[in-house]
């Protein structure tokens, strides 16, 4: 299994969080804590960015996605808006996440509460090339449910 070595720091007022982690030995995705200073509620329907308390350094070619925790999915409907997030190799800010409540019921986010996945990718940049013609396939231009149900 390939590792790479980020620099991560936490927020000044996030000592007592956990640093992100695998829970299994098979796990792709290691859990974010919430870094709110008081219990804070989600509605049905609304968004909330919630603050994950770190900042990383990714080596060039490499980035972070941001998932939902299936969890929390399931159980409350707690979904990520612009998922997956993507943290670049560039960005040094602090990791917000921001949640949304599909669910029906209002949701509670305390402090340390685990509210999203990050998965780490190596990155492959494309390079364009104008052509006049794309090869056929037996696809070709079918569109969406071309393939059937």
């Amino acid at each position: 299994m390939d590792k790479v070595r980020i620099k991560i720091k936490k927020k000044e007022t996030c000592a007592d969080l956990p640093l992100p982690e695998y829970m299994s030995s098979g796990s792709s995705g290691m859990d974010l804590y919430a870094a709110v200073d008081e219990a804070t509620v989600i509605e049905p329907g609304h968004i909330k960015m919630v603050s994950a308390g770190i900042y990383i350094s990714l080596p060039e070619g490499y980035e972070a996605q941001i998932r939902p925790r299936s969890g929390l999915a399931i159980k409350h409907g707690i979904g990520i808006v612009n998922s997956p997030g993507t943290i670049d190799a560039d960005y040094r800010g602090l990791i917000n996440i921001i949640l949304i409540n599909f669910g029906n019921a209002p949701y509670e986010i305390k402090r340390g509460t685990r509210i999203a996945q990050m998965v780490i990718n190596k990155v492959t940049r494309a390079e364009f090339e104008v052509v006049d013609d794309l090869e056929r396939t037996i696809r070709n231009t079918g569109g969406f449910g071309h393939t059937g149900v």
